[in-house]
């Protein structure tokens, strides 16, 4: 082998390591290049990891509060709604039925089976009846009475508040009605024992063109039911005028056989022939528990008949009677 062969033969050996070298750098530098690039790619990873994990929590976050919100907003709303106590008194007695017959003998006695019942359309809530009795006791003139129960029940309404309230609100005006009578003389008020929650008789003369009429007008209240009882009396043609106290006592006994009527149509007892207002226990208690009632009946929607209407219209049938 010449001398120039084997320098030619060294610089292609030369030339094959240099390659081989700059491959070999090459692979280095990108194995390292791939190194790098995934330590940065693993943060990366990691960081919107967390970004969606931190994104979903704050989702459920405002979730769970939304759901919070709205549960306590419900709760709130429900405990904030009015609520009213139940009446106590779901029904009212037949009104022709509240004085026993023994009774309206003694006060009305030619009119005790002839009890006119008032038109209502609903009798569970407002109900009235009403006798008229004339005597006629020949050349020494005749007696005239006249009876009239009127009964009126209030139910509890979130609008309008309890039975019972209403009931209290309406006793306080027919009592104030019955002492402010147009024309009425010699008024006197004052409360009846033992009758009711609450009673009270107003009395008066009242004159008219048929004779001078003695008006009693009982009004109670037993739980969310108000009673007016009206009874009046007078002698015509010349007879004499009957006693004011005899009739208020009258008046007021038939007011106490007609609160234990009451008392009985709701389940208490007693009956209407008996008082039982000393020893009926008052149902205000259970009542609150009861189921709530419909909405009560306005009592500006009751037809009022005063005292001073009832004793206008009972001369006039005394008088027909007698002509």
């Amino acid at each position: 082998m010449s001398e120039g062969t084997m320098q030619r033969r060294a610089q292609r050996d030369g030339q094959f390591d240099q390659r081989e070298q700059r491959a070999e750098r090459v692979n280095r530098a990108g194995g390292l290049n791939r190194l790098l690039a995934a330590a940065v790619a693993v943060p990366v990873m990691l960081l919107a990891a967390g970004c969606s994990s931190d994104s979903g929590s704050g989702d459920d976050a405002k979730d769970a509060g939304a759901s919070t919100g709205a549960g306590s907003g419900t709760d709130s709303a429900a405990s904030s709604a009015p609520t009213v106590q139940a009446a106590a008194y779901k029904t009212l007695p037949e009104a022709c039925a509240v004085v026993s017959k023994k009774t309206l003998t003694e006060l009305v006695p030619k009119g005790a089976a002839k009890g006119k019942e008032g038109t209502s359309s609903d009798t569970a809530a407002r109900a009235s009846c009403s006798w008229s009795s004339l005597a006629n006791n020949g050349v020494k003139g005749s007696q005239f009475r006249w009876l009239n129960v009127s009964l009126l029940r209030f139910e509890s309404d979130a609008t309008t508040g309890d039975g019972e309230s209403q009931a209290k609100t309406y006793y306080a005006k027919q009592v104030k009605d019955a002492q402010a009578v147009s024309g009425a003389k010699n008024v006197k008020s004052a409360p009846v024992a033992a009758t009711g929650d609450e009673a009270n008789s107003v009395r008066y003369d009242l004159k008219k063109s048929e004779g001078a009429f003695k008006q009693q007008t009982v009004v109670v209240r037993v739980e969310n039911v108000v009673l007016t009882l009206d009874y009046n009396g007078a002698g015509l043609a010349g007879d004499k005028a009957p006693s004011a106290e005899t009739l208020t006592k009258s008046a007021e006994k038939a007011a106490k056989e007609a609160v234990a009527a009451v008392r009985s149509a709701n389940g208490e007892g007693g009956s209407g022939g008996s008082d039982t207002s000393a020893t009926s226990p008052s149902p205000s208690e259970s009542a609150s528990s009861a189921p709530k009632a419909t909405p009560s009946k306005s009592s500006s929607a009751t037809p009022k008949a005063t005292a001073s209407k009832a004793a206008a219209a009972a001369p006039k049938a005394s008088a027909s009677a007698k002509s």
